[in-house]
């Protein structure tokens, strides 16, 4: 598990120094994975209409529910590695 973490975080570290943002879909995965695999399950009220990026963050994650912390790790690392290909 320490392995996987130390990835995760180096992946998380990655994202930050793209060359280019990711499209605003994507961004949302990589939201939804990080919340999932460090927090766990989707926690809170859904926001209200009028908080259109809260909604957004909150449905992308709350798609994740039940999703193990490592799966989320997994996931998160294999998108960041994906990125960094297709990205530059």
């Amino acid at each position: 598990m320490s392995d996987l973490r130390a990835a995760f975080e180096r992946a998380a570290q990655e994202v930050q120094t793209l060359p280019r943002r990711p499209d605003n879909e994507t961004l949302l995965q990589l939201y939804a994975l990080y919340k999932q695999a460090t927090v766990g399950d989707i926690q809170g009220t859904r926001p209200g209409v009028l908080d259109m990026t809260g909604r957004l963050k909150y449905d992308a994650w709350a798609k994740l529910k039940g999703v193990t912390a490592e799966e989320a790790m997994k996931r998160y690392i294999e998108l960041v590695e994906r990125l960094k290909q297709t990205i530059k």
